[in-house]
């Protein structure tokens, strides 16, 4: 399906499992924040029923026109399309199933005129650590491509920053919000297992997955500090991934759900006897962050640049996690 193109008609995707808060989101942007009222004909395809259901009848009178698609074989460009004739719609609103696969929605070429202008996905934070422990690949599956992830029903407990630091490991673009359980969103600032005001930070192994992805995000935060941490070397001799002099990129494999989603997360390191640091050797590693432009961050970001390397222990559980 087409994406951000011009006179189009504007097509809103709705991600998340069942019972995520997908519909009562539909609503109050249709109804609530006034969406529907500036326009006079808007279809809203329904691929899935939850908890929270629609009023059919009582949508049509304020020129919501809802249809439902219950089969993933049902949900084709020749159906949309003549959906999108018999309704002939102005915008489309889709509540995407929670167990379908993402991709078949953006590969497909039509209906004609239809453009996915946003994509959104609601989660609930009451059930997301252990939703991502126990169906982490179903859960990546629907929010890898929404462009603002909505978590709700959270609380005081609720780990924002942990949660936020699992998401942009897989989906670095993404607008998060935290809504509360109240339906007010929450402005605060995300909490760190680490003191900023600090201008040394140890970064324990339970943290660093969470660190790195904050530094990456926000590395203005980081710029001057001197962190601490256990690191495995990325700086191999030869072959493609050979790395440009005096650069070596300390980091650490990390789990997001599964074994098949481990990545390395590394930042470049400027240090001026890189050659003699062994490739995939452990390092007890103090260096000072700045904020610079890089190019394999193609444009600024955080860089190191160590104050102290020494030998480091090889750890009994060599992963770092999001949780």
């Amino acid at each position: 399906m087409n994406q951000n193109q011009e006179n189009e008609i504007p097509v809103y995707v709705f991600f998340g499992f069942m019972d995520g808060g997908k519909t009562t989101l539909i609503k109050e942007t249709l109804l609530k924040n006034g969406f529907a009222a500036e326009l006079s004909r808007v279809l809203l395809i329904v691929c899935e029923d939850g908890e929270e259901e629609y009023d059919a009848k009582q949508l049509e009178k304020q020129g919501i026109f809802v249809e439902w698609i219950e089969k993933k074989e049902d949900f084709t460009e020749a159906h949309l399309s003549e959906l999108s004739d018999k309704h002939h719609p102005q915008a489309v609103f889709i509540e995407y199933n929670g167990t379908w696969e993402v991709a078949p929605l953006y590969e497909m070429e039509g209906p004609k005129d239809w453009t996915i202008v946003q994509s959104l996905a609601s989660v609930d934070g009451s059930t997301f650590e252990s939703y991502m422990q126990n169906m982490g690949v179903m859960m990546k599956e629907q929010l890898f491509k929404a462009e603002v992830i909505i978590i709700n029903r959270c609380t005081e407990k609720t780990p924002k920053a942990k949660f936020r630091a699992n998401i942009k490991s897989f989906n670095r673009p993404a607008q998060i919000v935290y809504e509360r359980v109240d339906g007010s969103v929450d402005n605060t600032e995300d909490e760190l297992p680490f003191d900023l005001s600090q201008p040394e930070l140890e970064i324990t192994d339970a943290d660093y997955a969470l660190w790195f992805m904050d530094c990456m995000d926000h590395p203005k935060k980081y710029d001057g500090k001197i962190v601490h941490f256990l690191g495995l070397v990325y700086n191999p001799k030869e072959g493609k991934g050979r790395l440009s002099g005096n650069t070596f990129v300390p980091g650490r494999f990390a789990m997001t759900c599964c074994v098949e989603d481990i990545q390395f997360l590394g930042m470049k390191c400027k240090y001026p006897k890189s050659s003699e640091m062994q490739h995939k050797s452990w390092i007890d590693l103090r260096a000072k962050v700045k904020n610079e432009f890089a190019i394999e961050y193609r444009g600024k970001g955080p860089v190191l640049y160590p104050v102290e390397i020494k030998p480091g222990k090889k750890p009994e559980d060599e992963l770092v996690y999001f949780s």
